[in-house]
């Protein structure tokens, strides 16, 4: 059987120094995602949090974190059981601003989790509108 792998490309109108705030502080990561109590750091734990809920969403360690072009951490969600994934996010400079990479691998191969597969390729396409939108908002055209 093939891994199930997501794996989603999106070009940002901002340096990948701005974008790596988004993918790794508390009050950027609010404003598109979940938010976590502390920056993303190599080593570090990773909860984060609903911002209107409060309640745990996403946990696991951040495994990488070299700024400002590659982040990966685990990933879990409640519907995964004890299953765990990883994300590997890549920036790569580009003219006008960033090539933004997510790979987000290692999730249940199984019949029964193809629901659950099915709304982590939502949510992230709805995650990177919404980052979409709080970056182009702050950035000058």
């Amino acid at each position: 059987m093939t891994a199930t792998v997501l794996q989603k490309t999106i070009f940002l109108r901002a340096t990948p120094e701005t974008v790596w705030e988004y993918l790794t502080e508390p009050e950027r990561l609010a404003e598109w995602f979940h938010k976590p109590e502390h920056a993303l750091t190599a080593g570090q734990s990773l909860e984060m949090f609903g911002t209107t809920s409060g309640d745990l969403l996403i946990w696991g360690q951040v495994i990488a974190a070299r700024r400002p072009e590659y982040l990966e951490y685990s990933f879990t969600v409640k519907p995964m059981g004890d299953a765990v994934s990883v994300v590997k996010w890549t920036l790569e400079p580009v003219a006008g601003g960033t090539r933004l990479l997510l790979l987000h691998e290692g999730l249940p191969q199984t019949a029964d989790a193809f629901g659950l597969i099915l709304a982590l390729d939502k949510g992230w396409d709805d995650h990177f509108g919404t980052l979409r939108t709080a970056l182009h908002e702050t950035v000058d055209a």
